[in-house]
Order: structure tokens, then sequence, then C-alpha cells
């Protein structure tokens, strides 16, 4: 690719990953907030997180052959259009009440980025270099999380601004907070059509491949790409665990505006990013990040279990337990762009098959998050529980230290 082409494809996909990001950042509030109007418990209510993440398990090898046929430009154009569908069904959602459309319009949601996922981070690891390819997807994770940072700040000013704190409106009659989501998903709705428009005429290149060796190899004897869907699995849960839980954890502690919390979270993740941009890979290595985070995570997941619950010596005003819930995204932000450009090296045109494995692994945003909730549920014990992810980063780690460097399931 040429670099004005490199340009304006970093400049779209850019937009792309903005739009990835206050999207999925979203589910944070609408957690505690269709916990009241539904009323549902923990378990219950991270049903929301369920139904968008395994959208990506459901769809990604259909949506892998999809892009096959239209190419990943055209494909990206129709993911952005499924979204705003995804998009408009809050609207049937919101005036019943009704919990089961809520998740149909989450999932709808989940379809739409199945198909941008897999077609736009392909286009940030070949548009360079390999080696710095971790940098380029920091440079769109910062862009990602900026929305994560926005998105519940901006929920919370539009939708409390005339309730109340999040704990006073459980007050407030369910159908009148139900009818609130109308105007905001209409709003995005139509962006979301207008990107696109935008994507579907814009300069944004095709990918393409050169012949490779491995015309006839399916895509699992590359044991380094299935491993790394196995590790962006369990890392994907932990992120959605650090950024959608901390809501429901500060709500359960009494912290005014919980639905903001998410914003924390995001916030520590943009610090990650420009670690990344600024360190890999003059002074640090994809591996050598990869390890690092999944080791930061361990740590801070003890200090969410044995922190206090009410002093505030870390972060003014929140508790120091939640304080470390949010320093989860510093230890979250560099495991996504380390894994890909490892795991997709030398693909060639198993590519789109490679991106697909990856973003499958992007249900473990469902599963895991699930699982956490029942434990928080059966153990009444939230703060506790976070000490499961050890189990995530433990894989991570497995993944930075030995299992990307397989080329073969007998090496």
């Amino acid at each position: 690719m040429h670099k004005k082409s490199s340009f304006m494809a970093m400049i779209i996909i850019g937009v792309l990953f903005f739009i990835f990001g206050f999207v999925t950042w979203l589910n944070g509030s609408l957690i505690p907030y269709l916990k009241v109007i539904c009323d549902l418990n923990e378990f219950e209510a991270l049903f929301v997180t369920f139904a968008f993440y395994i959208a990506y398990t459901v769809m990604a090898l259909p949506m892998a052959a999809v892009l096959e046929k239209t190419g990943y430009k055209k494909g990206m154009a129709l993911g952005l259009f499924v979204m705003s569908v995804g998009a408009l069904l809050f609207i049937p959602a919101a005036l019943k009440g009704e919990y089961i459309l809520f998740l149909a319009a989450l999932f709808t949601l989940g379809t739409g980025l199945t198909i941008l996922q897999t077609a736009s981070n392909p286009y940030i690891v070949l548009i360079g270099p390999i080696e710095s390819a971790a940098t380029r997807i920091s440079i769109m994770g910062l862009i990602n999380k900026s929305a994560g940072v926005l998105a519940p700040l901006l929920f919370t000013a539009l939708i409390l601004s005339d309730i109340g704190t999040s704990s006073e409106f459980a007050n407030i009659n369910t159908k009148v907070l139900a009818h609130k989501l109308i105007q905001p998903y209409i709003i995005m709705a139509a962006i979301l059509f207008l990107l696109t428009l935008f994507v579907w005429f814009s300069s944004l290149p095709e990918l393409e491949f050169e012949e490779d060796p491995y015309d006839d190899e399916n895509i699992f004897g590359f044991p380094r790409v299935v491993l790394g869907a196995l590790a962006l699995f369990f890392y994907v849960g932990m992120e959605v665990i650090a950024g959608d839980t901390i809501g429901l954890y500060g709500q359960s502690l009494g912290i005014a505006n919980a639905t903001s919390l998410t914003a924390y979270t995001m916030s520590f993740m943009v610090a990650g990013y420009f670690v990344g941009i600024l360190f890999i890979p003059k002074y640090l290595s994809q591996e050598k990040a990869l390890i690092f985070s999944a080791l930061l995570g361990i740590v801070f997941l003890f200090g969410v279990a044995f922190s206090s619950t009410s002093a505030s010596h870390i972060i003014s005003g929140l508790p120091d337990s939640v304080a470390f819930v949010a320093m989860l995204g510093l230890a979250n932000a560099l495991v996504w762009p380390t894994i890909w450009p490892l795991a997709l090296a030398d693909l060639g045109k198993h590519t789109a098959k490679g991106s697909a494995l990856l973003i499958m692994a992007i249900s473990g945003g469902a599963v895991i998050p699930l699982i956490f909730g029942k434990v928080a549920q059966l153990s009444a014990n939230m703060q506790m529980s976070y000490l499961l992810g050890i189990v995530c980063y433990v894989m991570v780690l497995m993944y930075g230290i030995k299992w990307h460097k397989m080329t073969g399931w007998k090496t």
C-alpha cells in the first residue's frame, strides 16, 4: 500500500474504531440501567454482555465468507448498516420494556460489529511493517477507548440529567426510564447509516494478498492463530469484566452515578495505549509487552480482592477496590494490539479466516462475565469473585511466553 493510501486507510479505520468503542462500552452503562428497568439480578443483567458478544462466535465465520465475496471495504459498509438496524431495534424494546427485545437489539449490534472487526483489524496489521503493527493497533485502541470514556459519560449526562443519581432512579417509573433510551438510539442509528454511505463511497483501498505457500492449509493447522484465539477469548472476558461490571460493583457499594464508572476503566486503557505507541517496538517488543500486561493484571486483581471498599487512597472519591478494577484497564490495553500481529504473521490469503477465528474469540466477553456474575450471585461477594480473572491472565501469559512461537502442533 502507498503511504497516501495507508494514511487514508488509517483515518477511515480510525473513525470505525471510534464507533466500535462507543457502541461496545455503552454496555457498561446499560447494564445497571436495564437491571432497574427489567428488575434483574446481577446474573440476569450480565446477559447484556452475553447477547452482544455471543454474536461474534455465531457470525464470525459466516461474515468471513461474506467478506471473501464482497471485499473488505463493502463488507465494512454492510457491517455499519446492520449496526444501524440494531440501534433502531432499541425503539420497540424501549416501548415494550421487554428484556428479550433489548437482547435481540444488542445481538444485532454485535453482528454488525463482527463484520466490521473481521474486516478492519487486518487492515491495521497489513498496511505497514508487521513489527510495528502493535503500535498502529495501539493508536486505534486509543481512539476506541477514548470513545469508551465518552460513552458512559454521555449516557449518564443525557439519560440521568433530569432524574438524579443512578442510586435514585430505582424510584422512577420503569416505563419513563425505558422511553428515555429511544431518542439516543435514533440518533445513533442515523449516524451509523451516514457512516455506511461514507465508507461505501470512500477511497479506502482494497486489501491485496500475495501468493503464499499455505493455499491448501486449513486455518486450524496454524497453532499460533488457534492459541491466539484461545488467549483472546480469556482476555476479552477479562476486559469486559473490567469495563462492564465496575458499574454493578460500584452500585453494590452505593456509589453515586455508578453508570459512569466504565469511563475510569477506559481512561486507564487510554493511558496503556499511549505506552504502546511510545515504547513498541523501539523499547519494548510485542512479546514482552504481552507478558508484562498479564503479570500486571494479576497484581491488580489481588488489589481488587484485598483492598478497602471504603477508603479512597488511589482515586479520589472511589474506594480502593473499585479503583483497582478501573486500573485493570491499564493491564488490558496492550493485550489485543500484541496478540493480533503475532497471530496473523505470514498468513497470506488465510488472513480473512485467521481474522475471523480471532474475532470469534470475542465471545469470551459473553461467557466469562456470565460465569463471573453467577459466582458473584451465589457467593454474595462480588469483590472476591474478581480473582477468577487470574485464569484469564495466565492464558495470556502462556501465549506471550510460548504459544505464539509455535509453527506446528508438534513443535
